[in-house]
């Protein structure tokens, strides 16, 4: 495994596998490596010739005010993980690597990205598509690998590559959980003791919010108001958002037909959580929904 942290350094590492006909899987991470990322980095080596993995806690999709500073690092063990999982190149620029002086360029998804996440944290998905898209063209992957617990973050990701033309193939891998059901986040440091024994119920009541739409429920109103009172009693967490939503076009649905995405922000203390299930109803396929 080798670290390389030049921008200059790495493409030339990847045009060498390149015309040795490698294949290269990318898994792009903010580092502060947990199962999450390691569940990632598997999956990109069973099915990859050379496995990279970024680890770049990127300053421009953090609004002010929030953790970009305080965001929890420990690359020495990001280092660790990634030699234990056999990866091949860790890429961990400086911020002046990726925003070189003068730096005036953005990639701005305009559809995807404005609810949800998007509603409460403008630019942040600006941030994420300018990064990633920058990544992309340094490291050239065959195939990218990003979680189900940025439910909207891989959508943003699909039609960026999709509208760009970018030879890349994007896979979700499910979400890693904690054996309480907490998902797995970085950000779980935030949280204090009773803080952590309350975040499962965040799980608690999506998993209650899709058994009601196996049980024939399909008001997205009731769902929500279910959720967000199993949330507040449980948590005493401040609510972002709660929201049913098409999972491919993430617009909102009133009434459930086919499937959804139920998706929730909390913040609990100083850490907000974001969480989804994908649910189904019997029988039916999913398909675009309408609000």
């Amino acid at each position: 495994m080798i670290v390389v942290k030049k921008t200059d350094e790495m493409k030339k590492k990847v045009l060498a596998w390149k015309k040795k006909g490698k294949t290269i899987g990318f898994v792009p991470t903010m580092g502060f490596l947990h199962k999450g990322h390691i569940s990632l980095i598997k999956k990109a080596r069973r099915e990859n010739d050379i496995v990279a993995v970024s680890i770049f806690v990127n300053p421009i999709q953090f609004l002010p005010g929030e953790d970009f500073a305080s965001y929890p690092r420990d690359f020495e063990n990001d280092e660790k993980v990634c030699e234990r999982e056999k990866i091949d190149v860790i890429f961990s620029p400086a911020a002046t690597g990726i925003y070189p002086e003068g730096f005036s360029t953005f990639v701005e998804e305009k559809e995807l990205s404005l609810p949800l996440c998007g509603r409460n944290r403008p630019g942040h998905f600006r941030g994420v598509t300018t990064v990633v898209l920058k990544l992309f063209n340094i490291i050239r992957p065959d195939t990218a690998y990003f979680g189900q617990k940025d439910a909207q973050q891989s959508l943003v990701i699909k039609k960026m590559v999709k509208d760009l033309d970018i030879p890349v193939k994007v896979k979700i891998v499910p979400t890693v959980r904690e054996r309480d059901g907490l998902a797995m986040s970085s950000r779980n440091k935030y949280l204090s003791g009773e803080e952590r024994e309350k975040a499962p119920a965040i799980y608690k009541s999506l998993k209650m919010a899709g058994e009601m739409v196996l049980k024939g429920e399909r008001n997205a109103f009731k769902i929500k108001k279910r959720v967000e009172k199993t949330i507040n009693s449980a948590t005493g967490g401040e609510i972002d958002y709660i929201e049913i939503v098409c999972p491919v076009s993430l617009e909102a649905l009133k009434r459930i037909e086919s499937g959804a995405l139920i998706a929730v922000a909390v913040k609990i203390g100083n850490a907000r959580l974001i969480d989804n299930i994908i649910v189904k109803t019997p029988g039916k396929g999913i398909r675009k929904g309408k609000s």
